[in-house]
């Protein structure tokens, strides 16, 4: 399982102390693409390499003074490299360094989300083949459908964040840009050469045109691909959740000794961890929404969206880096009840299986109106308590007149709407080489049926 102590890394992601170490890291690089450049003298940034440490509160206490946290950094730094800090920030506007510093967080925010959802994939794929023949009813409207397998739901689930992954690759190499264009994105006082350079020791690409600020679309796109992400999240929770309810009980979160659900029902076992998760789901949509409204801004610039940024970014990456974990966590304990898939399976008598006995029947040449009519009869009778449903179809006069007993028997194998699987898991995992090994690997885990 994986550790849900791991997720403070997302967290020290967006400290003060390491957002200002970017910022440092891009003045640092700007002047050694300057001394390169012949510019600035030689030594400047492996000397201010050297002397600068990062005082967080130190910069407070400089900003309560110059109301301006840029301002109050580059004094911090002055402090402690002297007459040499005259070279720092040549050029440069403020948000050269907090929208190119800014991608770096968001970079590396990207790479730990990718590793949270690499161990939901491996658990989701090894759950999806454990459960391959694992028979339970469909539902439809919360009404019973036709037979599937849990494993079905699992490969569902993993072909979909599988998507989100693919969307979270797009939106990271959509925020990996920086600019060094200046205070209106003319180059005034830098050339595009040192922008490219810079951005290339970076590790990011230089935003192809940017006025003050590399345009909000593209963040707005990041938090929207969380969004979804989120979503996802939430509609597995929510899945949980229902087949946990006692009237279904065919799952349930893993309940450890001592634990309790209750202060006043002792009999409580509550799906605690998904419920966190849908409620947490709504929070980052909600910071979508506040992204959304950051890409509209004043001419070449206002600072409208600096103070949304501080909180949406930090919140959704460390929400969306828990809940991943936590839902990984969750499934991969998940507690499940295949005789109580059964029981429910069989609890509308045979009902379920009304559209293959229609199917039997136009097979049979009968005109399809006639035969829907004549299953829907009978099922509705069977719905309304006066007899079991294949026990009337057998001795339906119509029916029994196109179908042998064998044949309508044929219809109520639950075991034929799964026999498509071995395809079906082919198309989402590759081959059936892939699956097997699988399958083997999640028999080596923990079970709990």
């Amino acid at each position: 399982m994986i550790d849900r102590y791991t997720l403070p890394r997302m967290g020290a992601l967006w400290t003060q102390a390491r957002k200002y170490e970017a910022w440092l890291q891009v003045e640092l690089a700007t002047c050694e693409a300057l001394e390169q450049s012949g510019k600035t003298p030689r030594g400047v940034a492996a000397y201010v390499r050297r002397k600068v440490r990062i005082d967080p509160d130190r910069i407070a206490e400089i900003e309560q003074v110059t109301k301006h946290d840029v301002i109050a950094f580059l004094e911090s730094v002055a402090e402690q490299v002297g007459e040499k800090a005259r070279h720092l920030h040549s050029g440069l506007t403020s948000s050269d360094i907090l929208d190119t510093a800014l991608a770096l967080q968001m970079v590396e925010a990207v790479g730990i989300i990718l590793g949270d959802l690499d161990g939901l994939l491996e658990v989701l794929k090894n759950q999806a083949f454990r459960h391959r023949d694992t028979i339970m009813v469909g539902r439809s409207h919360g009404i019973h459908g036709e037979p599937i397998s849990l494993g079905f739901k699992f490969a569902i689930w993993f072909e979909e964040f599988t998507r989100h992954r693919n969307r979270l690759l797009a939106a990271g190499k959509d925020i990996a840009v920086g600019k060094l264009s200046g205070a209106m994105g003319t180059f005034a006082h830098l050339p595009p050469s040192v922008e490219k350079t810079v951005c290339a020791k970076l590790g990011v690409k230089p935003a192809p045109i940017s006025n003050q600020i590399v345009q909000r679309d593209r963040h707005a796109a990041f938090l929207t691909t969380l969004a979804l992400l989120a979503s996802s999240v939430e509609k597995v929770a929510t899945e949980i959740r229902h087949l946990q309810r006692t009237e279904v009980s065919e799952v349930e979160e893993f309940f450890s000794e001592g634990q309790k659900g209750s202060s006043a029902m002792p009999h409580k076992r509550n799906p605690v961890g998904a419920e966190n998760l849908c409620g947490l789901a709504r929070v980052v949509r909600g910071h979508s929404l506040a992204a959304m409204e950051n890409v509209a801004l004043w001419h070449e610039r206002d600072i409208s969206h600096s103070s949304v940024e501080r909180i949406i970014l930090p919140d959704s990456t460390i929400l969306i880096d828990y809940m991943l974990v936590r839902l990984t966590n969750l499934l991969e304990s998940l507690t499940v009840y295949p005789s109580r898939m059964m029981t429910n399976l069989n609890a509308t008598g045979g009902l379920i299986y009304s559209q293959r006995l229609l199917l039997a029947l136009v097979d049979r040449g009968a005109g399809r109106e006639v035969a829907y009519e004549a299953v829907q009869r009978n099922a509705m009778e069977a719905w309304q308590g006066r007899g079991d449903f294949q026990g009337l179809v057998v001795k339906d006069p119509f029916i029994s007149r196109k179908l042998r007993p064998a044949e309508i028997q044929a219809c109520f194998e639950p075991r034929s709407y799964i026999r498509h699987m071995g395809q079906i898991y082919r198309r989402v995992f590759g081959s059936a080489k892939q699956g097997r090994e699988a399958k083997s690997a999640g028999k080596g885990r923990r079970k709990r049926q």
